[in-house]
């Protein structure tokens, strides 16, 4: 194991966290946001030009060259951090090595994978592995826009209640230009769609379509046609800690034109800082009986809000702020209405109990 100090450095400021896939769409939002919270974020990934390009963004940040598949490489990339931050896609190929790689150096690791079946494999193969909780350490996938956000609104939602005969979730979006990590993951799945019900987690073919119905929404959206059976990465979060039968997902049929599009053109920046003009609203509705609650977040740019939400996470952990050590998704770990107030949701949307 790589002998590593994970406490701050009074020259230096807060311990360092490893940035894997640092010249991503994504993980130059997560790089901008580590350093303006004052952490210090070693860039790694196998692209040298495209690595060092990425750093010369940031002066006297450090990039190290690694490959997933060479385990030297990346003990070296993640040597002295407290904290690593999977940014790099196909996570099918980097989560496995990266997590092995973060049990040998006894740091946690946090990836922003959107990936259903990539999540699904990453509880099934971690979630019992002793290695994990006796190191410490945490281990938490899709800690992002897609797997963390509809988790902790659930989670809020479901507040007192022990368990609910459902659990709904819905996502509209204005206009969705994919990155290419995007496109690659709806290619990899190819057609397969994640659901869960009666109490289990499935993958079915896509041979069929997916079912059709309508939403309505908090504004500025209102009533909108969706498509169910959506395979977002909350179907699987969700399921690992609250207790329910089914959890249905359902995505605004609006951005499906972008992501269907021969021509995209991936996502364009709207402002200093990157982010794009895109708004989301992520709706979840748990019901029990006659009784449902609801609660929901608008914001925008689903890649950029994936910065604050994984960098806070690993902020938490870090300050010994987590509930539990090992394999563990955001409702699981932390304060789920506190945390969602940390984040810079344009409106965050506690409703009333109907």
């Amino acid at each position: 194991m790589t002998e590593i100090n994970n406490q701050p450095d009074p020259e230096r400021g807060k311990p360092a966290i490893a940035v894997f896939g640092a010249y991503g769409h994504t993980a130059r939002f997560v790089t901008a946001e580590l350093l303006e919270r004052g952490w210090r974020p070693v860039l790694s990934g196998r692209n040298a030009a495209k690595l060092e390009a990425a750093a010369a963004a940031h002066p006297g940040v450090e990039w190290r060259i690694a490959s997933a598949d060479m385990p030297d490489s990346l003990d070296h990339a993640i040597a002295g951090t407290a904290a690593m931050i999977n940014c790099a896609g196909p996570f099918a190929e980097t989560a496995p090595p990266l997590i092995e790689a973060a049990l040998r150096a006894g740091i946690h690791y946090l990836d922003v994978t959107g990936e259903t079946l990539v999540a699904i494999d990453t509880f099934s193969a971690y979630r019992d592995d002793l290695r994990v909780k006796e190191s410490g350490i945490v281990v938490a996938p899709a800690m992002a826009f897609y797997g963390a956000l509809g988790d902790l609104l659930a989670t809020v939602a479901m507040g007192d209640w022990s368990e609910a005969d459902e659990i709904s979730i819905a996502v509209a979006l204005d206009s969705w230009h994919p990155t290419r990590g995007t496109l690659l993951a709806g290619e990899r799945r190819a057609g397969r769609r994640v659901v869960f019900s009666d109490h289990h987690l499935q993958v079915v073919a896509g041979d069929e379509p997916p079912p059709r119905g309508s939403w309505t929404f908090p504004a500025p959206f209102g009533t909108q046609d969706v498509v169910g059976q959506f395979s977002t990465a909350d179907v699987v979060t969700i399921s690992q800690h609250l207790d329910t039968p089914r959890i249905n997902a359902f995505l605004n049929t609006t951005p499906l034109k972008d992501l269907n599009a021969s021509d995209a053109k991936g996502p364009q920046a709207a402002d200093a800082s990157g982010r794009s003009a895109q708004i989301f609203l992520v709706e979840v509705v748990v019901r029990r009986g006659d009784e449902r609650r609801r609660v929901a977040a608008r914001g925008r740019d689903i890649y950029a809000i994936s910065a604050p939400i994984v960098v806070e996470a690993a902020e938490r952990i870090l300050a010994g702020r987590g509930r539990a050590i090992g394999v563990v998704t955001a409702g699981e770990l932390f304060d789920a209405e506190d945390f969602l107030r940390s984040l810079p949701l344009d409106e965050l949307l506690l409703l009333d109990d109907q």
